[in-house]
């Protein structure tokens, strides 16, 4: 039986869907990446923002279209949408042969086994889908933090961490199998342990973590700004394998639009906290996140926003029309922003990042970096790197000029030739 499996959305999907797709090969399933070419497919989809939920739907019509025009047998869905909206889309599009969510995953892959007449046999071993020599760890699931504006909680449920050991367990087989490279990543993974322990045990799994041999980069998604504890900050200085690399979403920096997110903390909270890292953690690059257009957003603070981006100039920013999601406190709120203002917001804050990240990549000109090769690009026969600044897919890429000393998934010293926005262009050195 061919199946294929798409995914949609963020890296804990691709966790979630690498999960299924290990548990599909030990049922006997041959996987397949072109959806043309199988005979069941799978979407594991996003349903968290507007635009996502959008991708989502059109991804399962176009299965849909595939099924009855006989090119395939079945279509299943799972993921977030699936977990948000099962009634309303069991009711509007009939024809998926099967709604799955995602608050327990081995049950939604038993289900997928057997719905496909087959025996489940799961030995628990992910498919990784990404390159050979990184992949993500997710540590734990759900969240319990009030921000107005997210569905989150009300899709992936309640905070629930793994144990250590198990953390552990996964990441040394991953290693052993060729990983360099760990992406931890959660809804929040400052809070890792705290369900578990009774307090925040990031720290000792970072600890541990970083000890496992062979393990060159460990990196750290989705922190929490208000859960930030000094231990965090010094393990992340201390330890060498740990990227000066920190994902700390702040979404504004008003201290009336933080209060209505309910973020838990204030601007003076944010400044002080990002001084802090700077000063302790040597050469760190921030990636953070923003919203624009929230409710109530006024002119005023906008601006605030505005100087905010340009006096402490990120490395990285991702910025954000604000989606406004049914069953979350600020969809009641009043004083919705207008989708041309909120527009307008986003392209004013994305030229001025534009031109930070130039100016920050300029200023890389001519020094050596240790970046690690993700791919060749054989469109422009050079292959394709990071920097420790930087996560795959999401941020900065390094241009090597093609050698045939270089392979894929190892690390090297190459000099910084020039740079634009979000590339960097190098050359290989001794």
């Amino acid at each position: 039986m061919k199946v294929n499996l798409t995914t949609l959305g963020c890296p804990k999907n691709i966790v979630d869907s690498e999960f299924l797709l290990g548990g599909l090969r030990d049922a006997g399933v041959e996987l397949v990446e072109n959806p043309l070419e199988a005979e069941t497919i799978i979407l594991n989809t996003c349903g968290f923002i507007q635009a996502a939920k959008e991708e989502s739907v059109e991804a399962i019509l176009q299965a849909v279209q595939l099924k009855k025009q006989g090119r395939c047998q079945r279509v299943f869905v799972t993921g977030c949408l699936s977990q948000r909206y099962h009634h309303e889309l069991k009711n509007e599009i009939p024809e998926v042969d099967g709604y799955f969510g995602n608050r327990d995953m081995r049950k939604v892959l038993k289900d997928l086994v057997l719905q496909l007449g087959l025996k489940y046999e799961h030995l628990g071993e992910r498919l990784l889908t990404t390159p050979a020599h990184y992949a993500y760890l997710k540590i734990s699931e759900g969240c319990e933090n009030p921000c107005t504006f997210c569905a989150i909680p009300s899709i992936r449920g309640k905070f629930n961490s793994r144990p250590i050991e198990e953390l552990v367990q996964e990441a040394q087989t991953l290693v052993a199998r060729g990983v360099k490279e760990l992406i931890l990543v959660a809804q929040d993974t400052t809070m890792y342990g705290c369900d578990l322990y009774g307090k925040p045990q990031l720290v000792p799994l970072l600890d541990t973590l970083s000890n496992i041999r062979g393990l060159r980069w460990i990196r750290l998604l989705y922190t929490f700004p208000a859960h930030f504890t000094d231990d965090l900050i010094q393990i992340m200085a201390e330890k060498e394998n740990i990227c000066p690399y920190l994902d700390l979403p702040i979404q504004h920096i008003s201290d009336r639009v933080l209060k209505r997110m309910a973020r838990k903390i204030t601007r003076r909270q944010i400044e002080q906290l990002i001084e802090k890292l700077r000063t302790r953690i040597p050469g760190l690059a921030i990636r953070t996140s923003l919203i624009v257009g929230f409710p109530g957003e006024t002119e005023e603070d906008f601006q605030e926003l505005l100087d905010f981006v340009e006096t402490f100039r990120f490395e990285r920013l991702g910025i954000f029309t604000y989606s406004r999601e049914e069953n979350t406190p600020a969809f009641h709120f009043p004083d919705q922003v207008p989708e041309e203002i909120k527009n307008e917001r986003w392209a004013i804050i994305n030229d001025i990042q534009n031109e930070i990240s130039y100016e920050k990549n300029q200023s890389l000109v001519g020094t050596i970096k240790n970046v690690i090769v993700d791919h060749f690009d054989e469109s422009i026969g050079n292959y394709i790197g990071r920097t420790e600044w930087d996560c795959p897919e999401i941020d900065n890429t390094v241009v090597i000029k093609s050698s045939p000393d270089l392979t894929t998934g190892n690390f090297y010293n190459v000099k910084i030739i020039t740079g634009s926005d979000y590339e960097l262009w190098a050359e290989p050195v001794s």
